[in-house]
């Protein structure tokens, strides 16, 4: 794995879940990492957090160079960003917020770093209201967890330069994660909505009686869900094509899917459906706890990965 030379030192700005995960990919993939922020036990949590996930990383690969130990810490984001050459930030999702935050890191980061966002709402455009250099603000937008799925959105603002958006696309890529590039801003990006609009059937259907909470979740993981771990919605139908692929399904088949377009729901989302998905879901988990979940999560699309990666190194080389 290759990564941007150009890029040596990483600064990531909040060090909550989504900022630690992050700064333990970075680490694994061998920058100096700088994070800072202002919560009391930031710095204790931070480094707790890349400890436990060391052990997957170590699992995926590390690259020359990796260690926890390039791992630095600060509650002064000025000398943070001070020398970073890419800042991934991870602030709370508020506009007002958001805006002042990247206006402050703008004056402080050096003219040639970029600044990315992880914001998984907000468009650049609004971010980057009030930076003084917007052309280098760019949405790096992750899948959780950033350390073990690949997904990154980018997508950047009306004021950033295309040549900005190009390296971070290369960026990540040298990196190992699977950037997808947005050509235009939508609120909520891709997958969240993707998985947004999925959920709103989910919820639909429970309300409507038509199934328990945890018969909705083997419908998905059981059946489509497996099939999306190795192949999009659109490959997908183009193998439910038969030997027309694709083109067969658009003039055959899509027509009779259109009654069920039509069909999908919008649930009501009162107390009573809530409470009734909160019940479902702690039958379905047991005694496990979130943590355990997310530790068998993980070490679930950790083998997945790899089978993904083999597969794809026994591919034939094209001619």
């Amino acid at each position: 794995m290759s990564t941007d030379k150009s890029i040596r030192r990483i600064a990531i700005v909040g060090t909550g879940v989504i900022g630690a995960s992050w700064a333990a990919l970075y680490l694994a993939r061998g920058f100096d990492v700088v994070a800072t922020d202002p919560a009391p036990d930031a710095e204790s949590n931070l480094r707790k957090y890349v400890d436990e996930a060391w052990e997957l990383l170590t699992k995926v690969g590390l690259s020359p160079g990796a260690t926890p130990d390039r791992l630095s810490f600060t509650s002064d984001m000025r000398s943070a960003l001070s020398a970073a050459d890419f800042v991934q930030e991870n602030g709370p999702e508020r506009p007002d917020f958001k805006i002042g935050l990247f206006a402050d890191m703008d004056d402080i980061a050096p003219a040639h770093a970029i600044l990315a966002s992880s914001s998984s709402s907000l468009t650049m455009s609004v971010i980057q209201s009030r930076c003084k250099h917007p052309e280098r603000c760019v949405i790096g937008h992750p899948f959780n967890p950033p350390h073990i799925i690949p997904l990154v959105e980018v997508v950047g603002g009306a004021k950033t330069s295309p040549a900005v958006i190009e390296q971070a696309m290369k960026f990540y890529t040298s990196i190992g994660k699977r950037p997808i590039l947005l050509r235009k801003e939508i609120p909520g990006h891709v997958a969240n909505r993707l998985q947004v609009a999925l959920y709103k059937e989910v919820m639909y259907l429970i309300e409507q009686g038509v199934l328990s909470v945890a018969d909705a979740d083997d419908a998905v993981c059981w059946g489509p869900g497996l099939r999306w771990g190795i192949m999009g919605p659109n490959l997908q139908f183009h193998l439910g094509g038969g030997t027309g692929g694709i083109k067969h399904f658009m003039e055959h088949i899509i027509a009779g899917l259109s009654p069920l377009f039509d069909a999908l729901g919008n649930p009501n989302i009162t107390a009573d459906l809530k409470q009734q998905i909160i019940d479902g879901v702690l039958r379905e988990a047991g005694p496990r706890s979130v943590e355990q979940l997310a530790k068998e999560e993980n070490e679930m699309l950790l083998a997945l990965l790899r089978l993904r990666e083999q597969r794809a190194e026994a591919k034939p080389a094209p001619k």
